[in-house]
């Protein structure tokens, strides 16, 4: 039997610790082979970004269509896209290979503060990515900037993640790293009903790159067959592990440990 394939479009992180180079390391620790089309080089670490490199369009798509002549993968995610033209290629792409199991996670804004999104690429994003989406996995800054809502309380997520529904998006996980909340809970809406899942918050600021590696585990789960709703909790209990037993390297916002749901368990309830 052929090895299961997953592909992520996304930025490549220097520091190692989010974009490309997380959604591979979490692919290969869910035992998925993975595959990238990179959107971008960035110059960072723990501390910030401190430059962003934009690849070429045409570059990107001759990656995804190198990818497509031999290695169709069974699911992809797309992080950092930097501009709308870059995302109307992405999606013009991805309908002429009727790629499926898509996870879109509209990065936005890196851990540091720098924008990692172009202004008029938000429009193209809600117009052309979001109703391919599988599963979109905003925080709750990004479900803001997607809806225009103001996000204070779960009834705001609800209405968020309807909105994101109304789109096209299947099914719309807002993450709760930025709530309030005790626990770290999830809002995930299927078009039919509510759920929230929640695991314990922990107090680190070693968050570099939970976003990506989140979203990769979706993806890679995907992959494999699972049920988005299966997946995204198959995915929420290895980015708790990655962050509670954190590899405490750099001086900022540290990365996850991508190998500890394998070292430590499945499961910490």
């Amino acid at each position: 039997m052929s090895a299961v394939k997953a592909l992520s479009i996304a930025g490549s992180d220097s520091g190692g610790g989010a974009g490309i180079q997380a959604d591979l390391k979490t692919f290969q620790e869910l035992e998925v082979y993975g595959m990238s089309a990179v959107t971008a080089i960035t110059a960072q670490n723990t501390l910030g970004v401190q430059g962003v490199y934009p690849m070429a369009v045409d570059a990107i798509v001759h990656q995804l269509q190198s990818i497509a002549d031999d290695l169709t993968p069974q699911a992809l995610k797309t992080g950092m896209l930097f501009s709308g033209e870059l995302i109307t290629a992405v999606a013009n792409t991805i309908k002429k290979y009727s790629w499926k199991n898509i996870v879109v996670d509209p990065v936005m804004v890196a851990k540091g503060g720098a924008s990692l999104l172009q202004e008029e690429a938000i429009d193209a994003m809600k117009k052309e990515l979001i109703p391919l989406a599988t599963v979109i996995t905003p925080n709750i800054p990004e479900a803001e900037v997607l809806t225009g809502l103001r996000i204070n309380s779960m009834e705001d997520r609800k209405k968020a993640a309807t909105l994101l529904r109304n789109m096209g998006a299947h099914f719309i996980v807002i993450k709760g790293g930025h709530g309030e909340e005790e626990t770290a809970s999830d809002l995930v809406f299927d078009g039919t009903r509510y759920q929230i899942i929640s695991s314990p918050r922990i107090q680190t600021k070693n968050t570099h790159g939970t976003g990506c590696t989140f979203s990769a585990a979706i993806t890679a789960h995907l992959a494999k067959g699972i049920e988005p709703i299966e997946a995204i909790k198959l995915a929420k209990d290895f980015i708790h592990h990655a962050i509670q037993y954190d590899l405490k390297i750099g001086s900022g916002h540290g990365p996850t440990n991508h190998f500890a749901f394998k070292k430590y368990g499945v499961s910490t309830k």
